[in-house]
């Protein structure tokens, strides 16, 4: 069809849409479904019904006893399109593997071209609200129709949001894995031969709710020693991981406010919205948190009330694409910046790339790797045929084919077998009691 026709027949369907508004509302319910008839008609395309004719999942062990085995999805349709999601949740890969084979009678036969149908479908139908196992099931789901989405329309997902805002990709950090001064600066020195502009780290040992001050001096020298070691030029995100209360947290974040942090992410319990706001409310330096909220509702309430700075959801764990694309409207229209979380495999880390490059108020992103790639990293290499969520000046490149982009085949993942779920860290104060790790 060339671009006369195309314009005649998308003009004509417009003014037939407006006609019918202007009619009897009783037939206004139909009006947008015979407007978007007539200019699928007008402009030759279709929209393409791809039915959902099965729904794999994989558990893969890099090691037998990993605490993280990856959870991968996958589904196949009528057409061909095969689609690929990640729901890797730390401690319960066996019952996110149980909940995605539950979902299976909530997709065989459906269009997989309607994703947000069927996410509302999986979440709503459900009843019992999600927590992480179900929320960890709908993203591995939902990260598979959005890459079955792309490649039939012949986009990259990102595209497909209204992205790339920046075509260099998306800003991102790795994780210290440095302790001494030495360390260190041997740490800044690599990341500034890539690129790196940004790293995290955490806070060492386990804190009782009401601290010493030999604990707490000792998180805050450790923080005045990364900075002092990766120097002025590298923005520094500290992970407390809710291992302190808003008591102790608020004097250690007191305290390290001339260290001009980028953020300081979980400096209590994040179920306790109250309780963080305690913190924020007594220090300049960025709150973060989010990696274990799941769905866009359980942000609400944060971002109502000012809570953070930056909401950190887990692409593997909120609902996937679809939630975590929600989340970050969400947190746009009240100033708040989005870094989501990474911590488990190469399938959620691309997808989560496409969101941030969709999102105008993305700050970083993380990926839980060293600025040096270990074997983690080259067996994502060896599975999809490029480097994985490795930087390039600075940033985690966007990729040029359609869909997340990348192949992937059950062939390569069937070398590293399902090796049983495992429990994460367990650990304990001195008297017995449960700490936070």
């Amino acid at each position: 069809m060339n671009r006369r026709h195309f314009l005649t027949g998308f003009s004509a369907a417009a003014a037939h849409s407006q006609i019918l508004k202007s009619s009897n509302p009783q037939i206004c319910a139909c009006s947008a479904a015979v407007a978007q008839a007539a200019l699928e008609k007008a402009a030759g395309w279709p929209a393409p019904r791809i039915k959902i004719t099965n729904v794999k999942v994989f558990g893969v062990s890099l090691t037998p006893d990993s605490d993280r085995p990856y959870v991968f999805v996958k589904i196949e349709t009528d057409q061909g399109v095969i689609g690929w999601g990640e729901g890797t949740l730390e401690g319960k890969a066996a019952a996110v593997i149980a909940c995605v084979q539950d979902f299976r009678e909530f997709l065989i036969g459906q269009n997989a071209m309607q994703v947000e149908h069927l996410w509302q479908s999986m979440y709503v139908h459900t009843f019992y609200r999600a927590g992480p196992v179900i929320g960890s099931a709908i993203s591995g789901i939902d990260q598979a129709l959005w890459d079955i989405r792309g490649k039939a329309l012949g986009l990259p997902v990102y595209k497909l949001l209204g992205g790339p805002i920046n075509p260099k990709g998306a800003r991102g950090y790795y994780h210290a894995r440095a302790g001494t001064r030495e360390e260190l600066q041997q740490l800044r020195a690599n990341a500034q031969k890539i690129g790196v502009t940004c790293i995290k780290s955490g806070i060492p040992g386990y804190y009782e709710w009401i601290e010493g001050h030999r604990s707490i001096q000792r998180a805050i020298d450790a923080l005045v020693r990364l900075r002092d070691g990766l120097g002025p030029d590298i923005d520094i995100g500290v992970d407390f991981h809710a291992k302190t209360s808003p008591a102790v947290a608020v004097i250690i974040c007191k305290e390290v406010e001339p260290l001009n942090l980028l953020f300081i992410e979980e400096p209590c319990p994040p179920e306790n919205v109250k309780a963080m706001k305690r913190i924020s409310d007594r220090t300049t330096t960025p709150i973060a948190t989010g990696e274990r909220l799941i769905a866009s509702f359980s942000c609400r309430e944060l971002i109502e009330m000012g809570v953070v700075d930056i909401i950190q959801t887990d692409i593997n764990h909120v609902g996937g694409i679809t939630a975590l694309w929600k989340v970050g409207a969400m947190a746009e229209a009240s100033g708040i910046s989005m870094a989501p979380h990474a911590c488990e495999g190469p399938i959620g880390g691309m997808a989560t790339i496409h969101v941030d490059a969709s999102m105008p108020n993305f700050l970083v992103q993380e990926i839980c790797s060293g600025v040096v790639p270990d074997r983690k990293e080259k067996v994502w290499e060896e599975w999809m045929g490029f480097p994985v969520m490795r930087m390039v000046d600075g940033h985690f490149p966007l990729p040029d084919k359609p869909g997340l982009g990348f192949e992937l085949t059950e062939q390569a993942l069937a070398k590293y077998p399902f090796g049983g779920t495992r429990p994460m860290a367990r650990v304990f104060h001195t008297d017995g009691s449960v700490a936070e790790w």
